[in-house]
Parts: C-alpha cells; structure tokens; sequence
C-alpha cells in the first residue's frame, strides 16, 4: 500500500524548518515516520513480495491441478471389498523391491487408491519418498511417482512448493520467502494506519482520476485484505530458518511444543516377531491386525502407519486428516501383541501446538479444502495487483525526468523522546525474533542517516510536509 508525499525532493530548495513538535500529537509526529517506512520498504521489498505472490498463487492452485493430472494413480473404480492392507503391500513390494518401507496409507475413500511409500529407492531425491499406488480392490498397482511432506505433495506441486519456499536454491533461496513474510507484514499495517487515518473524502474513488485515483484502488483493496496479510506473514514465519527457530524456542519454553505419540514398544518387543526384515513391513503381528487395533481407538481414516524402526519400536497409525475437523490422533502398537501402548490425542495438543497447525494448514491450503484455495488465490491476485499499483504511484509522483519522487528525510527526528524510545526498543525486539526484518531495518536505517547528513551538508536537507 504504497504512498506519496508532496512533490518536496531531497533535491528542492530547503523549505522553511519544521514547527516543534510540542503540543502537537503523537500520530502527527509518527505519520510522516510511518508513511516514509511503508514507501520504502514497498518499494524495495516488492520484488520479493511479487514473487512470493506469483508462487503462492501456482501453489494454491496446485491442489485442484494434481487431482486432474495424477488422476490415474489417485483413483479406481469402486469395487465390491477391499482386500487386507497387507495384500496391498505386498503387490507393491513385489513390483519396488528397492528401498524400504516407511509409511502404508490406505485408501482413505472408496475409489481412492493406497499409497506405499518407499525411501531409498535409486533415483528418489534423499528427502522424498517413492509413492507406490495400488488398488485397494485388485491390489494392482496402478502407478508411482515422487511424493514429498506430510501433505503427501506429489511431483507437480512439489515442484512450486519448493519454487515458492527456496526458488529451488536450497537453504539459501529459504532467506527470500522469509525476507518476504518478515516484512509482508509490517507493509500491510502500515499502508492500513495510513489509509484510515485520511479523511473520508481523501478516500473516495467517485470522479477520481490519475495518481489519486491509483492511490485511492490501492489503499481501498489494501484495507481490505490486510489482515490477511498479516495471517499469511505470521504462519508463513513459524517454519522459516531463523524467525521459524526463535518461535519454536519460545514455543518449548513455554511448553507448547508439539507432541509425539511413544514408539517404545512393550517387553515383548523383538520376540515372536514375524519376517521383521528391514523395511518390508511386515513386523510381527502384521499391518493388518495393527490397522483393526487403531481402528478400535477410533482413528478413522485417513491414517498412515508407520512400520518400527528397529526391535524395539512399535508401529505408529496417525490420522493424517488436515481439513476440517483436523484429525490428527495417533497411536502406538506393540508388533509382538497387537495391544496399544500409547494414545495421543489431537484435542490433548497444547493450545499454541493447535493453533500452529491449524495456522500452517490454512496457510498451505489444507484446512478447508477448495474454498480454503481460492480465498489464498484472492489474497494472492490482490498482492501483485496492490505492487502493481503502488509501483504505478511511485511512476505518478514524478515530474520531468523524477521518477518516483522519494519520501522526505528526517521524520524520525519529529517524534518526541517519550514516544521514539519506546517505538526503538519495539523495533530491537522484533529485530531479535525477526532478523530478517531487524537486520535491513537497521542498514536502512543507517544508510538514510548518512545520506541525510551528506544532504544537510551541501545545504539540501528537507522537512517538507507529507501528504497521501
């Protein structure tokens, strides 16, 4: 939501100085502040916010496009009865014998195929699984292809999952996406402060034209999608590399980490075990009386079960629904016995634990399914168009040969110690929890000073007013 002040350059005659700021209240001396951080940072971190829009926009979409492509591996014609889970597995394993088995998701739906995933398999990226799809019906195996993360993401939206979290840099390209959310939302605020603070008739578009008329799409949409702006900074920010690390730490100091059901499995772990060679699944008592004894715990599908890792592990079954109702139970199964030895609950989870997960999963797309997608659509089409307008601002603003007229400096220096110190130590700690917002705000800050100095020198600082 960028903004504009009177034409007054660092370049203009010197205006006269500014009145004190005495007498005068604490939002007329914080606007001009506030309305030359939300220009700049607009205009410098805009690139990044394009590109995470663009990405995001693909990635919502993704959903509804893999269904259509993947559509022979996802579905099968209904049958009459499903045949044993084991079945399934075994069909899979005779067509992969490569790599071993670390998770079965039965069909969730009738018409939905099972997936084995298999890691280890040559030519599967280390972080990914190979996905094997049967049908749960014939136990034919109908297709596999790469499959990575717990939403179970297969090669095309992985593909813009990755393009929209890293670029497909690695680590490196993480620092773009989360540059974009640290600052996604102090943008946002900002042009919101902003807009409500003008006048009701400085906001009307009727008979409007020019730079206000852009200025008046800019800040109407804006205002309206702001909030959500600020959801997709704050849940896009828990599982970045450093703001994602200070939030996970406060989270086990607090103690709202996420929970994990206990895979130790009982004494008669390791005795009486059948074929538990690695990664075959086929541990003890089977997948099949393991799946019956989650169901009797109430954990409808869809679930996934997690073979042990070693003798002396049990099996895992966790519901991996991320729609709403979320469900997310899981249990324990001793493979000597088939008894449970654990139960974590989702309705148990730590209210933080909650609302990270509910966080992520609307963030992603996940909680409520298409209409979940298309409103991340809408907030997506709304950022590229709020850039595009407010880069359209920046062109209206120049005169001649200025182009996108800049902010005038000192604002910071109008704002009394009593309301400036505490806004400083605000900054300090977000910078802290935030340092890919702290650590530019800081260079920007220490190069506008400079640069001010060096006009003030040659006799050119400016004061001028501001204005939207």
């Amino acid at each position: 939501m960028t903004t504009t002040p009177t034409p007054t350059t660092d370049d203009a005659p010197s205006p006269p100085a500014p009145a004190s700021p005495q007498g005068r209240s604490a939002w007329s001396t914080l606007r001009p502040l506030v309305l030359r951080l939300h220009f700049y940072a607009g205009v410098l971190v805009a690139p990044f916010l394009l590109v995470a829009a663009l990405t995001g926009l693909l990635y919502a979409a993704g959903f509804q496009a893999e269904k259509i492509v993947y559509e022979h591996e996802l579905t099968v014609p209904v049958g009459d009865r499903e045949l044993p889970v084991s079945e399934q597995v075994a069909a899979a394993r005779a067509a992969h014998p490569d790599g071993e088995i670390t998770a079965v998701r039965p069909s969730p739906e009738p018409g939905a195929t099972t997936r084995v995933l298999l890691s280890g398999v040559p030519g599967v990226v280390p972080d990914h699984t190979l996905a094997v799809f049967v049908d749960p019906y014939t136990a034919k195996v109908r297709g596999e292809l790469e499959q990575y993360g717990s939403t179970g993401a297969l090669p095309l939206r992985t593909w813009i999952d990755e393009f929209h979290r890293d670029l497909h840099l690695g680590e490196p390209g993480r620092l773009y996406s989360e540059f974009a959310a640290s600052w996604l939302w102090v943008i946002a605020c900002g042009g919101l402060v902003l807009w409500f603070s003008r006048r009701r008739a400085q906001r009307t578009l009727r008979g409007a034209t020019g730079r206000r008329r852009t200025l008046g799409l800019h800040g109407g949409v804006g205002a309206w999608v702001a909030l959500g702006f600020v959801f997709l900074s704050a849940t896009g920010l828990t599982w970045s590399a450093y703001a994602g690390a200070h939030i996970g730490d406060l989270r086990t100091a607090l103690g709202q980490e996420t929970p994990a059901v206990s895979a130790t499995a009982g004494e008669h772990a390791g005795h009486g075990t059948a074929g538990g060679a690695g990664g075959d699944a086929a541990h003890g008592v089977g997948l099949d009386r393991v799946l019956a004894a989650a169901r009797a715990e109430g954990l409808d599908n869809p679930v996934e079960i997690v073979p042990p890792a070693d003798e002396g592990s049990a099996y895992v079954v966790q519901q991996i629904q991320r729609s709403w109702p979320t469900k997310q139970d899981a249990v324990a199964v001793d493979p000597a016995t088939g008894q449970v030895t654990d139960v974590l609950r989702f309705a148990d989870f730590p209210v933080l634990a909650k609302l990270t997960r509910w966080g992520i999963d609307l963030h992603t797309g996940s909680l409520f399914g298409l209409v979940n997608q298309i409103a991340l659509m809408l907030l997506a089409l709304s950022l590229i168009l709020l850039i595009l307008w407010g880069y359209r601002m920046w062109w209206q603003r120049g005169r001649g040969s200025a182009f996108g007229r800049p902010i005038p400096r000192g604002a910071w220096q109008q704002v009394p110690p009593q309301v400036l110190v505490p806004l400083l130590v605000l900054v300090a700690v977000l910078g802290y929890f935030v340092p890919l917002l702290g650590i530019p705000l800081a260079v920007f800050l220490a190069v506008d000073i400079v640069l001010g100095e060096i006009a003030h020198r040659r006799g050119r600082r400016t004061y001028g007013p501001t204005s939207r």
